[in-house]
C-alpha cells in the first residue's frame, strides 16, 4: 500500500467489506467492473478506498447529485480520520474542496463531463467509478458512452460502474461483457399485499384516498411503526394528509415530504419523535432520501415522472405508473430494520404488466446541452455515439433544433466537422456557460444588450428551485407577501410590462440585497423565515449568481454599470425562450355555456402547443396578448411557469432565423405613393404579426416597378403636379370619349401599351412616387415632354372610328340638348344621356328618341328585328343586312311625325321584304339598355332626375312641371266658380313651353289649370264643361223619379253607392257627358259663348237619357243581387273570384266610369257571371283550366295598370272590358260576346298596349 495513504479500514458490518478482495482482485484482471448492491450495502464509500488499496492513485468519483457528492466526501474523510479536502475532496458546481495531495475527486456526473472538453483523455485519472448507475441520468448515459470509447485509447484506464441490482447485465453488455460482483444488502422480508383501489364490486367508486385510507386502517388496527405513503405530487400529498388527519388516529403525526418543502419542514422526517409518524412523500423518498424508523410502506404505484415530449417540445410531468423495479425500490424501503409490510394499491396482474424498469432520462429528455458539449468537444456525431440506449432520433433532432433556435449551431455538415453541427460564436460561448444552453443564450443576449447586471440575478434565479415558500397552512399570507414583487404597469421609467413574473423575480432579488447591506446576518436569517423565503436556497441564488459572474467574466461577457431598462432585459430573456412563446386565443376567453366555468385562457404555443399560464403566475389574470414562459411543463395539461408578456417587435429582433415571412396581396398604396404587401410573420407556427403592411419594394423592386407603372402613371392613383400628368389626362380623356361615343373599348390601346409607354423611359430603379419625383426634377429639364402622350399613342390605328355618327347635341324643333355618351356596360349610365331641362320635358316626342344618335341606328334596328317572334325574324335574315337595307330605304323617305322606329321599320321591310309585322310583335323595351336613350332631366335647386322611358318620366314628373307650369300661369288659372266668369281661356300658355289650359271638375264649381299632358287636359277640360252644364241647367231628377216602377226603386235602393240621390247624380252627370260626346268639339269651348252652344244642343235630351240609363242601372242591380244569393252555393274558388268580378263591375260611380261601350254589356257580364255560379262544379277541370288562364291575363293586365300613372288612358281601359267578354266567352259561351275573343287575343292586346305606351 501506498505509504502516502493513512491506513485503510473496511467496517465488518457493511456487506461489501466481504467481497473486499473479490473486488480488488477483479479490478486488477479487468478494465471495466460491475458492482451492484442495494442502498446500504457500503459501496458508494468503501469502493474509492479498495482502489487506493488496488494501487490506484488518482481516483474519480461521479455522484447524481451535489448534496450526495458533498456528504459522500466527507464521510470518506471522516473514514480516513483526515480533513476533507486532503485525501478525500470534492467538486460541484461553483464549489470546490481539493488539494494536491487529494486523490479522491469525489463529483457530480455534469463536472465530469465538462472535464471532457478541456481534458479529452481523462488523463488526471487512472480509475472511474460512476456510482448510482442505475438511475440513468442523461449525464451518466453520456459518460458510459463516452468511457466506452475512451477505453481503446487508455488501456491503463480503470471503470467501475456502481448501480442497484437493477438492470446490471445492459451495463456489462455495453462494456463487453464486464463482469458483475453482486454486494447484498442489509434487508429483512417484506410482505406484499396487493389492495386494489377497486377491488370487489362493491368498491367501484372507492378513489385512491379511500385506498391510502384503509391500507392506513389496516396497518395501524394490530401493529405498530412508522409508515411511507408514496404519492404522485404535492396536492395528492395534501388531499392524503386531510384525509388521514379526518381519522383521527391517536399518538399518530402526519408529515408531507417533497422537494419544494422549505429545509425546515424536510428534517422533520429525520428529527426524533414520539408515536406513529405517517410520511407522505413523493418519490423523493424512493433512492434520494432514506427515511429512518419506516416498517410499512403504502405504494400506489403512481409518480410524477419527467418526459420530453417531441411533439410539443416541452418537459412534462405527467403521471405515470412506475415500473417493477421502482415498485420494489418503494417495497425494499420497509425491510431496512426488520421485517416489513408494503401494501400495493393495485393488483398483482398489474404489477407483472408494468416495464421492468424506468425508461433512462436520456430517451424522455432533450438532448441540448449533450449535444452541445459533444460539438464543443468534437466528440463525433450524435447518432453515432455509444449510449446506452441510443436515444430516439427524434429527440435528436429537437436538441440540434433546440441549438438552432438558440443560434449556437449554423447547421450540419458532416464534411467540416466531426459531430455533423457546426458551432457558431454564440455557441461556442454557451458550450462554456455552465447552464442550460437556454439559459446561457440569455447571459450572452444580455452582454449584447448591455443588461447584464439584471439577467444575471434572473438565470440564477430560474435556475434553482423557487426561493419563495409557500406553507399549506400560511399560503394566503405567503401569497400577499410575495406579491409585493408583482411588478404592475407603470411605476415610473423602470416599470415592466403588466404581469412580469421575470420584472417580480428581479425585484426580489434587489429587495434581497438591499435587505442583506442593512441587516446581520441572523436578521437577514429571521427576515427570510418571517416572508417565506428559503434561507439556504437565497444563499444559494446569491453564490450562483456570483459564479456566474465569474463564469461571464471569463467568457469576456461585460457586466454593465447603468441601469437597464426592462424592455432590454425581457429581450435577453425572450432571446433563450424563442421557442416558449405564445399568443392569446380569444376564444378561450369567450363565455362559457351556461352552468359550465370558464377555464383559464388558453395560448397558442409553437408548433400546435396549447398552454395556460400556471395560476400562480402574475400574468394569469390580465391574461396578456402574447407571453414567453420560461417554463412549461405538462401535468392535467400543459402549463406555462414563470411568464412574462412580451412584443412582437422584440420576438422579431431575437429570433430573425427562426421566423418566417410571408407575403401577399402586393398592391399601390395611394398614400404612400409605392407598393406595398401584407406581411405576415410566424414563428415555428405562432403568428407573431398577422397582417402587416410593408414596402413591397425591397423583398422585389421589379414587380413593386411594375405596380407603381400600372397604378401611378397608367391608372393616376397618385398626387402630383407635374405638367406632363396634367397634359397627358386631357388626351386621355379626349381618346376615352372617342371610344365612348363608337362603343368600341378596342378603340384604346390597353393598359399594358400604356405601361409600356413608360417603362421605356422610366429607369429601372424608379419604383415609388418618392424615386420618380427625385428622378424627374432632373429628367425634365433636358426633355419636359418626355413623357407626354398623345391621342394616337392612345388609340388602335387599325381600329376604324365613325366620326359623324355620335354629334354633340340632339336638335329637336329650336332646342339643342346636349348629350353624354358612357361606354359602361351594366351600369345605369351605359350608352347615350340626353340633357333635357324640366320646363321643356313635356314638349318631347318619345316617338321621336326612339331613332337613336345615327352612329347606334343601326345596332338598334337589328336588335329590333330579332326581336320579333320567330315566324317573322326567320324571313328577315341575315338580319343586320336586312337592318341596314330598311335603314337605307327609310333615308330616301319622309319622316312620319310622331312615328317610332320601329313602327317605321315595319313599313320598310314591308316594302323591300314583302312581310308585314303587326304592331303587337315588337318589342323595343328588350333591346338592349345602352341601345335605349337615357334622359337625364335637370331641374333647378334639384339634384337630376335619370331614366330611359320618356313616358314615365313625363308621367312622374308631371307634378314638380305642373308646380312649374302654375307659376308661369298664374294669371289664367282660377279657383273655382259655378258659371262661366273665366273670359277667353287660351288654348295654351308659355312656361317657357306651350302647356295647355283647361277647366278642372271641382264637383261644386269648376276651375282653371294648366297641364303637361295634352290628353289629361282634354279629359279634365270635358269634365269641367259637364259639371258646369250640371251647375247651370235644371235638374230633371224629379222627373225621373216620377215615372220610376216600384220594382226600379228596390233595385236602386240596393246600389252601393251612399244614397240612392248620389246613384241619380251621377246617372244625370253620365247622360250630359254622352250628349256633350255627341255633340263634340269640346276643345273649342274657351267662353262663355261656347258654353251656351254646347247647353242648348244638349239640354233638352238630359232628361230621357237619364231615364234610359237608371233603367239600365236598375237591371244591373238586379242582376247583381242574384248573383251574390249565388254565390254561397258555389265552390270557394269560384265563389271567391266571381265576388271579386262583381266588385269591379258594380261599385259606387260605376254609372259615370263605365265606358259608352262597355255600358250596355254590363247586364250581359252580370249574367256570365251568374251562369258560372249555377253550373259550377258541372265540370271541375274545364273550369279550374279557364279560371287559371284569367287569373293570369288579369294579373298581366294588373301589371300594365301599376305602370301608369294617373287615369288609364282609353285603350287599356277597354282592355279590362275584353277581359270581361273572356270570361262570357269561358263560362257562359252561349250569352255570346260583343266581339271576337280569346286568351291570345287578350295577351297580344296588352303587350301592344304596353309597347304603344312606351312601358
Amino acid at each position: 500500500m501506498d505509504p502516502e495513504l493513512p491506513e485503510l479500514h473496511f467496517d465488518e458490518a457493511l456487506p461489501i467489506s466481504a467481497h473486499v478482495e473479490e473486488i480488488r482482485n477483479a479490478l486488477i484482471a479487468h478494465q471495466v467492473l460491475i458492482v451492484a448492491g442495494e442502498t446500504g450495502s457500503g459501496k458508494t464509500t468503501q469502493l474509492p478506498k479498495i482502489c487506493l488499496l488496488a494501487g490506484r492513485r488518482q481516483i474519480g468519483h461521479t455522484q447524481p447529485r451535489r448534496l450526495a457528492a458533498r456528504s459522500v466526501a466527507a464521510r470518506m474523510a471522516e473514514e480516513l480520520g483526515e480533513p476533507l479536502g486532503q485525501t478525500v475532496g470534492f467538486q460541484v458546481r461553483f464549489s470546490s474542496q481539493r488539494s494536491r495531495q487529494t486523490r479522491v475527486k469525489v463529483m457530480t456526473d455534469g463536472i465530469m463531463l465538462a472535464e471532457i472538453s478541456k481534458d479529452r483523455e481523462l488523463r488526471r485519472y487512472d480509475t472511474i467509478i460512476i456510482d448510482e448507475a442505475h438511475e440513468r441520468s442523461l449525464n451518466i448515459d453520456f459518460l458510459l458512452g463516452y468511457l466506452k470509447q475512451l477505453l481503446p485509447r487508455r488501456p491503463d484506464l480503470k471503470v467501475i460502474i456502481t448501480s442497484a441490482t437493477i438492470d446490471t447485465q445492459r451495463f456489462s453488455e455495453h462494456f463487453g461483457g464486464a463482469p458483475i460482483i453482486e454486494v447484498s444488502g442489509r434487508s429483512y422480508p417484506v410482505d406484499l399485499r396487493y389492495r386494489p383501489v377497486a377491488g370487489a364490486a362493491d368498491q367501484r367508486d372507492r378513489d385512491q384516498i379511500d385506498a391510502i385510507c384503509d391500507a392506513v386502517t389496516e396497518l395501524t388496527a394490530r401493529l405498530d411503526g412508522d409508515i411511507l405513503v408514496f404519492c404522485s405530487g404535492e396536492r395528492e400529498i395534501r388531499d392524503a394528509a386531510d384525509a388521514i388527519n379526518a381519522m383521527d388516529l391517536r399518538f399518530t403525526e402526519v408529515v408531507p415530504l417533497y422537494a419544494r418543502l422549505s429545509a425546515e419542514e424536510q428534517h422533520r422526517v429525520f428529527a426524533a419523535h414520539t408515536g406513529r409518524r405517517i410520511v407522505l412523500a413523493t418519490n423523493v423518498a424512493e433512492t434520494s432520501i432514506t427515511v429512518p424508523g419506516i416498517r410499512f410502506v403504502i405504494d400506489p404505484g403512481f409518480a410524477r415522472i419527467s418526459r420530453y415530449s417531441a411533439r410539443t417540445k416541452v418537459q412534462r410531468l405527467p403521471i405515470e405508473p412506475i415500473s417493477q423495479a421502482s415498485a420494489n425500490q418503494r417495497a425494499g424501503r420497509c425491510g431496512r430494520l426488520g421485517p416489513g409490510i408494503c401494501i400495493r394499491l393495485y393488483s398483482e396482474e398489474d404489477f407483472a404488466a408494468r416495464p421492468e424498469f424506468t425508461q433512462p432520462e436520456i430517451l424522455r429528455t432533450n438532448l441540448a446541452s449533450v449535444i452541445l458539449q459533444m460539438a464543443e468537444a468534437g466528440l463525433g456525431d450524435v447518432e453515432g455515439f455509444p449510449f446506452v440506449e441510443p436515444p430516439d432520433a427524434s429527440q435528436v433532432r429537437d436538441g440540434v433544433r433546440l441549438l438552432t433556435e438558440l443560434g449556437a449551431i449554423a447547421g450540419r455538415d458532416r464534411g467540416h466537422t466531426k459531430t455533423g453541427v457546426r458551432l457558431t460564436a454564440i455557441g461556442r460561448k454557451l458550450a462554456r456557460l455552465p447552464v442550460d444552453p437556454r439559459l446561457g443564450r440569455m447571459l450572452i443576449e444580455a452582454d449584447r444588450l448591455g443588461c447584464l447586471r439584471e439577467v444575471l440575478p434572473i438565470v440564477a434565479g430560474i435556475t434553482i428551485p423557487d426561493v419563495r415558500e409557500r406553507p399549506l397552512d400560511q399560503a394566503a399570507t405567503a401569497d400577499a407577501l410575495h406579491r409585493r414583487f408583482w411588478a404592475p404597469l407603470g411605476e415610473g421609467d423602470q416599470a415592466s410590462p403588466d404581469g412580469s413574473d421575470v420584472a417580480a423575480l428581479l425585484r426580489l432579488w434587489q429587495y434581497l440585497k438591499a435587505q442583506r447591506k442593512e441587516l446581520s446576518g441572523n436578521a437577514f436569517r429571521r427576515m427570510c423565515r418571517d416572508e417565506y423565503l428559503n434561507f439556504l436556497r437565497v444563499r444559494e441564488w446569491q453564490d450562483l449568481h456570483s459564479q456566474l459572474l465569474e463564469a461571464g467574466k471569463e467568457l469576456g461577457l461585460h457586466r454593465n454599470d447603468a441601469p437597464a431598462d426592462l424592455d432590454r432585459v425581457h429581450i435577453a430573456i425572450l432571446s433563450g425562450l424563442a421557442s416558449q412563446i405564445g399568443l392569446l386565443d380569444p376564444l378561450s376567453l369567450a363565455k362559457p355555456e351556461r352552468g359550465r366555468r370558464r377555464g383559464p385562457a388558453e395560448y397558442l404555443g409553437t408548433r400546435g402547443a396549447r398552454f395556460a399560464i400556471n395560476p400562480g403566475s402574475s400574468a394569469a389574470r390580465s391574461n396578456p396578448e402574447l407571453v414567453m414562459a420560461v417554463e412549461l411543463v405538462e401535468t392535467t395539461r400543459l402549463w406555462a411557469r414563470t411568464v412574462a408578456p412580451i412584443k412582437a417587435e422584440w420576438v422579431e429582433q431575437v429570433a430573425e432565423h427562426l421566423i418566417k415571412r410571408s407575403y401577399s396581396e402586393p398592391r399601390w398604396s395611394a398614400k404612400g405613393g409605392q407598393c406595398v404587401a401584407t406581411e405576415r410573420v410566424t414563428l415555428l407556427g405562432v403568428p407573431i404579426v398577422a397582417g402587416r403592411t410593408v414596402s413591397y419594394a425591397r423583398i422585389d423592386p421589379v414587380v413593386a416597378r411594375e405596380v407603381f407603372i400600372q397604378a401611378a402613371l397608367v391608372e393616376g392613383q397618385w398626387r402630383t403636379r407635374h405638367h406632363f400628368w396634367a397634359r397627358n389626362q386631357a388626351v386621355r380623356a379626349e381618346a376615352e370619349d372617342l371610344a365612348d361615343r363608337n362603343r368600341r373599348r378596342d378603340l384604346l390601346v390597353d393598359d399594358a401599351t400604356i405601361a409600356a409607354f413608360y417603362a421605356a423611359r422610366v429607369p429601372a430603379d424608379v419604383v415609388s412616387v418618392a424615386h420618380f419625383d427625385r428622378w424627374w426634377s432632373t429628367a425634365r429639364r433636358q426633355d419636359p415632354h418626355l413623357l407626354d402622350l398623345s391621342v394616337d399613342d392612345l388609340v388602335d390605328p387599325e381600329v376604324a372610328v365613325d366620326q359623324g355618327g355620335f354629334p354633340d347635341v340632339w336638335s329637336t324643333g329650336d332646342l339643342e340638348l346636349p348629350i353624354d355618351y358612357a361606354f359602361d356596360p351594366g351600369s345605369g349610365h351605359d350608352g347615350v344621356t340626353v340633357e333635357v331641362p324640366l320646363a321643356r320635358l313635356a314638349g318631347l316626342d318619345p316617338a321621336e328618341f326612339s331613332w337613336q344618335v345615327p352612329g347606334l341606328r343601326a345596332q338598334l334596328a337589328a336588335e329590333l328585328l330579332r326581336g320579333l317572334p320567330k315566324q317573322t325574324r326567320t324571313r328577315l335574315v341575315p338580319v343586320p343586312d336586312t337592318a341596314a337595307r330598311a335603314l337605307a330605304w327609310l333615308e330616301d323617305q319622309p319622316r312620319v311625325a310622331g312615328e317610332p322606329l320601329w313602327t317605321a321599320l315595319g313599313r320598310a321591310v314591308q316594302v323591300l321584304v314583302g312581310v308585314q309585322v303587326a304592331a303587337g310583335d315588337w318589342a323595343p323595351d328588350k333591346v338592349p339598355e345602352h341601345l335605349q336613350v337615357r334622359f337625364r332631366i335637370q331641374q333647378q335647386g334639384a339634384a337630376p332626375v335619370v331614366g330611359r322611358d320618356l313616358g314615365e318620366l313625363q308621367r312622374s314628373l308631371a307634378p314638380r312641371v305642373q308646380r312649374t307650369l302654375n307659376a308661369a300661369a298664374a294669371h289664367v288659372t282660377h279657383p273655382g266658380a259655378t258659371r262661366w266668369e273665366f273670359g277667353t281661356l287660351p288654348i295654351s300658355v308659355e312656361a317657357p313651353e306651350p302647356v295647355p289650359v283647361a277647366l278642372v271638375d271641382r264637383v261644386d264649381r269648376v276651375g282653371v289649370a294648366v297641364f303637361t299632358d295634352l290628353a289629361e287636359a282634354s279629359r279634365s277640360h270635358r269634365a269641367g264643361l259637364r259639371r258646369l252644364i250640371a251647375l247651370t241647367t235644371v235638374d230633371p231628377t224629379n222627373w225621373v223619379v216620377s215615372r220610376m216602377s216600384n220594382q226600379t226603386k228596390l233595385a236602386l235602393a240596393t246600389s252601393p253607392y251612399p244614397s240612392v240621390p248620389t246613384l241619380l247624380a251621377d246617372a244625370r252627370l253620365r247622360a250630359i257627358g254622352d250628349l256633350m260626346d255627341r255633340v263634340g268639339g269640346l276643345a273649342e269651348v274657351r267662353d262663355q259663348a261656347g258654353l251656351t252652344r254646347l247647353t242648348d244642343a244638349v239640354r233638352g235630351d238630359v232628361a230621357a237619357l237619364m231615364a234610359q240609363l237608371v233603367d239600365t242601372t236598375a237591371t244591373v242591380l238586379t242582376l247583381a243581387g242574384q248573383v251574390r244569393a249565388q254565390l254561397p252555393r258555389a265552390g270557394q274558388a269560384t265563389a271567391t273570384d266571381v265576388a271579386e268580378q262583381l266588385r269591379g263591375l258594380v261599385f259606387a260611380g260605376f254609372i259615370a266610369a263605365t265606358s259608352a261601350n262597355a255600358w250596355p254589356h254590363l247586364p250581359r257580364y252580370l249574367r256570365g257571371a251568374l251562369r258560372r255560379l249555377e253550373t259550377d262544379g258541372s265540370n271541375p277541370k274545364r273550369e279550374a283550366e279557364a279560371a287559371a288562364v284569367i287569373a293570369e291575363l288579369e294579373d298581366e293586365y294588373g301589371q300594365l295598370c301599376d305602370r301608369i300613372t294617373g287615369p288609364l288612358p282609353v285603350e287599356v281601359a277597354d282592355l279590362g272590358w275584353l277581359l270581361e267578354e273572356l270570361r262570357v266567352s269561358l263560362f257562359a259561351q252561349s250569352l255570346g260576346t260583343s266581339v271576337p275573343v280569346s286568351p291570345k287575343r287578350v295577351r297580344a292586346a296588352v303587350a301592344a298596349a304596353a309597347r304603344s305606351l312606351g312601358i
